[in-house]
């Protein structure tokens, strides 16, 4: 059976969000104990020229937010053959969380308000420092990356317990007088109960659409996916050295990504232009910013994936999930062409590199007419026809 948006979304706790007729931007957070490079990569990533939080915990109290561009070479291809006024990439709203400290859970350093910072999000992205500095002090005292990933995923599950346990008497109560969700409700959580009690995060767990959707308003944490940003060194910057290579064996392990970055470096290349930012890079030995191969990690974890309209006025790429139908992708650009959907014109970028215009990619027959029941692919061009 195919998985739509909607029934993928509600499997990671996510309800799509409309502003003024447009779906909202996934919002990934970014999240991570005191001291590890989450605000310096928040800035670098969002070219902030804000100065760099203070080395101390807590130095940020309210999450800050940005939205960032995901580079897309396929949009300088298709302007090639359509020439627009602009090119318009896909965006990821980030979410600049303060650092989760032990006990988190429990209210210890404000942990109660920041943690209903992460239930808000719609993935996870943990910085993990790896990387010595004797100036940069480690809220545990020493640099271990694994312990480090272990406080906040423990933190997590304890505050899902909490959120469990505190609706379930509801829910069982609501269930005796014959209320079916109330029923499913209840026996939902307590699958997941049971599950974290074997310290297993609820990303974990397979629950079917009707179990996913009860406890989809929970906003549980665990059950988001998550993705490990390493906070490498300069000297370290492929994420070969021992410390990185443990977050890799973690990531590994379970399923999860992992990206070496160096928050330092990006954050002194988001200060300089153009130019000076390609020669820093090259004289760092990279080809590119972190900025790409992160936004696109977190684009697979979060199950995103891209498709494309192109015209005179622009040339623009659009975010849904994997899975999504037509009309789902059409009220990305505005829910009333989801409302009014009646067909959509798609083709390729090989059938406009081949075949150079849209013009003729009509007349070989590659321009295809598909349905309400089209499943969209990564980087389908298309034009809607609505009502």
């Amino acid at each position: 059976m195919k998985l739509d948006s909607a029934v993928f979304l509600t499997r990671i706790g996510i309800t799509p969000v409309e502003s003024k007729g447009r779906r909202e931007n996934m919002r990934a957070g970014i999240v991570g104990l005191p001291n590890v490079g989450k605000s310096t990569l928040f800035n670098a990533l969002t070219s902030s020229k804000a100065a760099q939080s203070a080395n101390y915990p807590f130095c940020t109290i309210e999450p800050n937010e940005g939205v960032v561009s995901v580079p897309d070479g396929r949009l300088e291809r298709i302007s090639r053959y359509i020439v627009p006024k602009k090119l318009i990439h896909a965006a990821l709203r980030l979410v600049d969380i303060a650092g989760i400290v032990k006990g988190a859970s429990e209210g210890e350093g404000l942990g109660n308000k920041f943690l209903s910072h992460i239930r808000e999000v719609d993935a996870i992205l943990q910085v993990v420092r790896c990387f010595e500095d004797p100036d940069v002090v480690h809220v545990a005292g020493a640099v271990d990356p694994i312990s480090d990933i272990d406080v906040i995923e423990i933190e997590l599950m304890l505050a899902d317990m909490q959120t469990l346990e505190n609706a379930l008497p509801k829910a069982e109560r609501t269930a005796k007088s014959g209320d079916k969700e109330a029923k499913l409700r209840a026996d939902a959580i307590r699958k997941c109960l049971d599950h974290l009690g074997t310290d297993q995060p609820l990303r974990k767990l397979t629950l079917d659409e009707q179990e996913a959707a009860a406890i989809s308003s929970f906003g549980l944490m665990t059950a988001k996916p998550i993705l490990y940003v390493a906070n490498v060194d300069e000297s370290d910057l492929a994420g070969k050295g021992p410390l990185a290579m443990k977050v890799r064996e973690r990531a590994a392990m379970v399923g999860a990504g992992m990206v070496p970055v160096c928050a330092k470096l990006e954050a002194e290349i988001a200060e300089l232009d153009e130019a000076d930012r390609a020669e820093m890079l090259a004289g760092a030995g990279l080809e590119e910013a972190a900025l790409p191969a992160l936004a696109h990690e977190a684009y697979r974890v979060l199950g995103l994936q891209s498709y494309f309209t192109a015209g005179e006025k622009e040339v623009r790429a659009w975010t849904i999930p994997v899975g999504a139908t037509a009309p789902q992708a059409a009220g990305v650009i505005h829910t009333d062409f989801e409302k009014g959907f009646i067909r959509v014109e798609v083709y390729t970028l090989d059938d406009l590199e081949t075949y150079k215009s849209e013009k003729e990619i009509r007349a070989a027959g590659k321009l295809r007419v598909e349905g309400k029941n089209y499943i969209m692919q990564d980087g389908d061009i298309c034009h809607f026809l609505f009502n």
